[in-house]
């Protein structure tokens, strides 16, 4: 056991046998060694569940939602990704800070668990795609805090290493490229929403996709009506995705999702000036107010 583990075992046990919260949200190992799945421990006993690896994926911050009519507080260990899905469901007034304790963890990316499950437990696994390009590791705001901070420096150049390249290369396409592109992703949709329910900025009482009587999207599974559904995603998140990559991690059809958000990311940079979700609790949202000298290129 590491002694990041024990510390968070540690910290885990002490607030439950003071009685600060009533939960503790962290990671356990799954079914298999490349699985670390949330962790809900309330007794001080079940701490030893909880374990801190290289495939603590789960974006904590998403199930603080449950919990937001329950008495007492809920503590919780967060990444920079998490940290900054806090941040925005504080920003939407989903969540109370004064009900959460934040226990902040580093993360020096975490590994991709489909070529962990392929290449096996003693190969050299590479990094998860979407901690490749992570400019933030270290948790933006916490109560405690576990382990020593990544370098400065690091995430300095991490951040002026964005890529955009991929997107770059969906747009030089024709527009009937773009449609077949996108045609051969969603024909593989599934429907499942596993990437809205797994998503932190998915914070709607209730999503639009399960008013049934209102008849926005079809029971049918086909292109078309995938093609809606991930579209309309992708710009209600926009200005609002963190860009923790739960989204495409869960897909069952390894979808590139991540490639719309980060289409959009790349806009709302180009017309609003640069901008990170989840960054800056007070700053304003880049679609979330008006300004006379907003671009209208689009309208």
């Amino acid at each position: 056991m590491s002694d990041k583990v024990k510390k968070m075992q540690e910290i885990a046990r002490e607030i439950l046998e003071k009685g600060e919260a009533k939960v503790v949200i962290g990671w356990e190992k799954g079914t298999h060694w490349y699985l670390s799945p949330p962790a809900f421990i309330d007794k001080p006993e079940e701490v030893e569940r909880l374990v801190w690896d290289d495939f603590c994926h789960n974006n904590l911050s998403k199930y603080l939602k449950d919990y937001v009519n329950h008495e007492g507080k809920v503590a919780i260990f967060v990444k920079g990704c998490d940290s900054r899905a806090f941040n925005r469901l504080l920003q939407d007034k989903q969540i109370e800070r004064d009900k959460v304790i934040l226990i902040g963890i580093p993360c020096h990316g975490l590994k991709d668990q489909d070529k962990a499950k392929e290449l096996g437990e003693n190969a050299d696994i590479p990094k998860a795609k979407k901690c490749v390009e992570c400019r933030y590791p270290n948790p933006l705001v916490y109560d405690y805090f576990i382990g020593e901070e990544k370098a400065l420096d690091e995430v300095a150049a991490a951040s002026e290493a964005r890529d955009f390249s991929d997107v770059e290369a969906i747009e030089t396409l024709s527009p009937d490229e773009k449609y077949e592109f996108w045609n051969k992703q969603y024909e593989r949709c599934l429907r499942c929403y596993a990437c809205r329910n797994v998503c932190p900025a998915c914070s709607c009482r209730e999503c639009i996709f399960d008013q049934t009587r209102v008849g926005w999207i079809g029971k049918a599974n086909n292109a078309s009506e995938n093609q809606f559904f991930a579209l309309t995603r992708a710009m209600h998140v926009a200005g609002l995705c963190i860009e923790c990559g739960e989204c495409e991690r869960v897909c069952p059809m390894n979808i590139p999702i991540m490639l719309l958000n980060k289409k959009l990311i790349k806009d709302i940079n180009l017309l609003f000036g640069p901008y990170d979700a989840g960054v800056d609790v007070d700053g304003k949202l880049p679609l979330g107010h008006f300004d006379k000298n907003d671009p209208e290129e689009f309208m």
